[in-house]
């Protein structure tokens, strides 16, 4: 027999959703009544009466035991259905896919993305509307709200539901639905891609690198490019998922997928390499001897996506973040379709795809995707790619080039100043604004500035404003320089600088990123008195 338990709780400061959910160390996470607290505040907004919902994660330290909690919260508050991936298992793409599919009323993800996971690292837990997309600002505020004021939480007393085992459970009245958690998605995938194409190309002697970093897309990546698409066996590395990502940081860059880069530039380098995060949200693509930046990713797949059956028919616009580079903003262009500069988070790109005014949106944080969901999607874009090298039958390498010499090349780059005390970073973000005024006209490195200003967003949907959401400083001949204090993290302050030089080409299209942007990183450094506000001088992590 089961039975509800009321237990009564209080407050716990701090448990303040950023762009994708509350994120904090594992065990505070593990502390008493802070995971109940912050579920109990989501069922009170959203209400669980009667509804279905989706669960899964990305296999972190902690994801099996918040899952039984979950469950046991989401039955006590009346929930009628929980479709749960096996071993609580699900990529954030999936899980969005799966709310899409069954029309549930939203889910939640237990995730902190490509943050590292274990004992002593990190925890998350965001909820998803029913479009399947993170849930706005205006929720997440509501969210918050009600965990300042929160007095007793609701909990089923039971055993834990058997997780491992795919098929229909019974906890208390609520039904638990486990599901494999690739299917769904992999079939979906099927729809969008010529699969026929890809396989024969790795029939051909095609050769790839795919590296889940020990992460959730492990499973996926072996399904769909294995099993479904003939690569050869052990194309997938890291690809079983561990509680602490096999002691990696989950997060597919240059610097943290350092291996996947070596093979890349090494001798024996196969033809395309790809790597995903912790939750699957994110990807990194490299070809032989060539890096992609994620803002020409999501450029070249822009310009080609009509070769894949899904995108057939064109796009209907592009989006991109507002750090992200203006190179997708010139396929756009050309095309003739809607370009649409958002703050960072995924969220903001929701209301275009359900509006149909976009098609492919991107983040220069190796986040690409498109209306089949409402996240970003780590193998979509890498299945995307393997569509366009089946089509065209060149090299990465080729491929980048001729879109350079079409539409010129937006050098880009984005350094990192992670774990600042976050009083000096503020102090160091509140003197820049306090200077933007007179910066246009103002000459520095050579160059001039044509504008600066606090980037600020109304939706062209919804009319809601976004203020604060990034230092903007623009220059006449299209360089650029942003800088942002970032959410993501779980400790002090992350100041992103992000560095954009305009090349239009013929000549100038082939040099070292870094070195073609060295005058705007001495600006960047200029402008905002990074060594004098922090003490830093050079970026932790360069990308």
């Amino acid at each position: 027999m089961t039975q509800i338990a009321t237990v009564a709780t209080q407050p716990i400061p701090g448990q303040k959703p950023g762009t994708s959910g509350l994120r904090k160390k594992t065990p505070v996470f593990m502390g008493r009544h802070y995971l109940e607290n912050f579920v109990q505040s989501i069922f009170d907004v959203v209400g669980a009466g009667g509804k279905t919902f989706v669960l899964g994660g990305d296999g972190r330290y902690f994801n099996d035991r918040a899952a039984q909690v979950i469950l046991r919260m989401a039955a006590a508050n009346g929930a009628a259905r929980v479709i749960v991936g096996q071993g609580a298992i699900l990529s954030t793409p999936a899980a969005s896919h799966l709310i899409r599919l069954n029309r549930t009323d939203g889910g939640i993800i237990m995730s902190a993305s490509h943050n590292p996971g274990g004992p002593n690292e990190d925890f998350g837990v965001k909820f998803n509307m029913p479009n399947g997309g993170p849930a706005p600002e205006g929720v997440t505020e509501v969210m918050y709200k009600r965990t300042t004021e929160i007095t007793e939480y609701r909990v089923l007393e039971a055993q834990d539901v058997d997780l491992s085992r795919v098929g229909r459970h019974r906890l208390g009245e609520m039904i638990v639905d486990v599901v494999d958690p690739v299917a769904d998605y992999a079939a979906l995938m099927e729809t969008l891609f010529d699969f026929p194409a890809i396989r024969a190309m790795f029939a051909g002697g095609f050769r790839m690198r795919m590296d889940s970093m020990c992460a959730v897309t492990g499973p996926y990546a072996v399904e769909i490019l294995e099993n479904r698409l003939g690569a050869p066996k052990g194309t997938c590395v890291n690809a079983t998922p561990l509680p602490d990502f096999g002691g990696m940081h989950p997060d597919p860059n240059p610097t943290w997928a350092k291996a996947l880069m070596d093979e890349m530039f090494g001798p024996s380098a196969p033809d395309f390499g790809a790597a995903s995060d912790g939750d699957g949200d994110r990807n990194m693509v490299v070809g032989r001897g060539i890096y992609v930046s994620p803002s020409d990713s999501l450029a070249v797949l822009a310009a080609n996506a009509h070769l894949a059956s899904g995108y057939a028919k064109g796009l209907a616009g592009v989006a991109r973040s507002m750090p992200t580079s203006a190179a997708a903003d010139r396929v756009a262009d050309a095309l003739g379709i809607g370009k649409f500069e958002t703050p960072t988070g995924w969220k903001f790109f929701g209301n275009l795809l359900d509006a149909g005014r976009a098609t492919i949106c991107g983040e220069e944080s190796f986040g690409t995707g498109s209306d089949h969901v409402r996240e970003k999607d780590g193998l979509w874009a890498i299945l995307l790619w393997l569509n366009i090298l089946a089509v065209r039958k060149q090299s990465v390498a080729e491929i980048l080039r001729e879109h350079w010499a079409k539409y010129g090349r937006n050098y880009y780059s984005r350094h990192d100043f992670e774990a600042i005390e976050s009083a000096k970073a503020d102090a160091m973000m509140a003197a820049l604004r306090g200077s933007l005024a007179g910066l246009p006209g103002r000459q520095v490195e050579g160059m001039t500035i044509r504008t600066a200003d606090d980037f600020a967003y109304t939706d062209p949907v919804d009319g809601s404003v976004s203020q604060k959401q990034g230092v903007r400083v623009l220059f006449e001949d299209g360089s650029r320089i942003v800088y942002r204090l970032s959410g993501t993290g779980t400790e002090g302050a992350t100041l992103r600088v992000y560095l954009e030089r305009y090349a239009a080409g013929p000549g100038g299209l082939d040099l070292d990123a870094q070195e073609a942007l060295a005058p705007v990183i001495r600006a960047a450094h200029a402008l905002a008195g990074i060594a004098a506000h922090t003490g830093r001088t050079a970026p932790d992590v360069v990308t």
